[in-house]
């Protein structure tokens, strides 16, 4: 239409055509539009929709499971009981070892003063011949002596002692006094009173079988 013709028309009072109006943008933050009916469309941020479970825990989540039987007085006793013993086998176990310790530190240390005490107290004789044995630890031990030694020996004026594997001869003052140091040392103590059957070695002549452990 020209322009010419427009204003004609308007001057005789025809009004122009409206224009058509644009679709309003949907608003944000999810709202429904107008005409909308509540509930429909999305749920709004953080609420959960209708009909649905919620997110956590589930039903009865806080509800206790089940006790088993409860215990009775009998078992309560009983369980106290076994408990009680067990700690006093505990307990003698811990002072049955540390008896055991005691007791090897006290050998330690008696057999440490037993050889200090007989340094120079040794009587034996380098060349000495005649073999006096002896049962000691449950086997027949031998200690060399000379005539007189054995003679002395058997009359109960000399004695023999262990000392590192060694089977020392000393008198019978140096005998008693190593013997209240450390009694499981001393090898021979002859009782001269004693019957001679009672000590079936004095006699040098005695002879050892050969199936006897040294």
């Amino acid at each position: 239409m020209s322009e010419t013709l427009r204003n004609q028309l308007l001057g005789l009072g025809f009004k122009p055509a409206p224009k058509p109006e644009r679709p309003k943008p949907a608003p944000q933050g999810g709202k429904p539009q107008h005409g909308a009916k509540p509930g429909q469309g999305k749920p709004a941020h953080g609420k959960p929709a209708q009909g649905r479970p919620q997110h956590g825990k589930p039903p009865h989540a806080n509800a206790r499971p089940p006790q088993g039987k409860p215990r009775t007085r009998e078992d309560i006793d009983l369980a106290k009981a076994y408990a009680i013993r067990a700690q006093k086998e505990k307990d003698e176990r811990i002072e049955a070892e540390r008896q055991k310790q005691e007791a090897a530190r006290q050998r330690r240390e008696a057999k440490a003063a037993l050889a200090t005490f007989l340094q120079g107290k040794g009587l034996n004789v380098a060349d000495a011949e005649i073999a006096r044995h002896f049962e000691y630890g449950g086997k027949i031990k031998r200690v060399y002596v000379t005539q007189a030694q054995l003679a002395a020996l058997n009359a109960g004026e000399l004695g023999v002692l262990q000392n590192d594997g060694r089977y020392v001869l000393v008198d019978a003052a140096t005998l008693a006094q190593a013997e209240a140091i450390f009694a499981p040392a001393v090898a021979l103590k002859v009782d001269p009173d004693a019957p001679p059957q009672d000590d079936p070695y004095a006699d040098p002549q005695y002879q050892v079988p050969d199936d006897l452990v040294w």
